[in-house]
């Protein structure tokens, strides 16, 4: 009996992984792909501020959103994050900041300022969009968060559009490790658990 059980264990733990290892394939394949086109609004998921300032990822997700908006794909940016720990400031309003002084019409900015999560986030802008009327948006964050946030804006009706910031490609196992965490990410949330 208990070596019944072990086997179904076995069998459990296989398929799980063989699960995961395709969503993680679908996630690296995701994340280089730039499907831009004209939407209603470009979303930027919010990463690290300091004091005020943008993170370096974060800059670059904004100087990204900016190009884009520039080019006449959106006619207003959407900028999500909470404080992150930050009593004085989030990483929503510090990218509202940044888009200002790049000369971005407050009237053309959104924020959603109290996601302390990419679900959160991700629920929130999507609420915000839903109020305005909008129904498209373009994605911008780092590639292999990109799949992930499409499926969950899919998941609340919305039509999305990847576009993951420029990097440098790197293709060693600590890429592979972070595609295979946000294939585990994107499971927990299907099965109802929020990260």
């Amino acid at each position: 009996m208990v070596r019944i059980a072990l086997c179904a264990a076995a069998v459990v733990a296989i398929a799980i992984l063989t699960a995961l290892s395709n969503i993680a394939k679908a996630i690296e394949r995701q994340s280089n792909v730039d499907e831009a086109k004209p939407a209603d609004v470009i979303l930027v998921l919010g990463a690290a501020e300091y004091r005020g300032r943008p993170s370096p990822v974060l800059e670059a997700r904004l100087n990204h959103a900016l190009w884009l908006y520039r080019q006449g794909l959106a006619p207003r940016i959407l900028t999500t994050g909470g404080s992150g720990g930050d009593p004085s400031f989030t990483e929503g309003e510090v990218a509202r900041a940044y888009l200002s002084k790049h000369d971005v019409p407050s009237e053309a900015i959104l924020v959603e300022s109290e996601g302390e999560t990419t679900v959160h986030s991700t629920a929130a802008a999507a609420e915000i969009m839903r109020r305005m009327n909008l129904t498209s948006c373009i994605v911008v964050s780092d590639g292999y968060h990109i799949y992930r946030v499409k499926k969950m804006l899919q998941f609340q009706g919305m039509n999305v559009y990847g576009s993951p910031r420029p990097a440098e490609a790197k293709q060693d196992w600590r890429e592979l490790w972070v595609y295979f965490r946000q294939a585990v990410a994107y499971g927990l949330w299907r099965i109802g658990i929020p990260v």
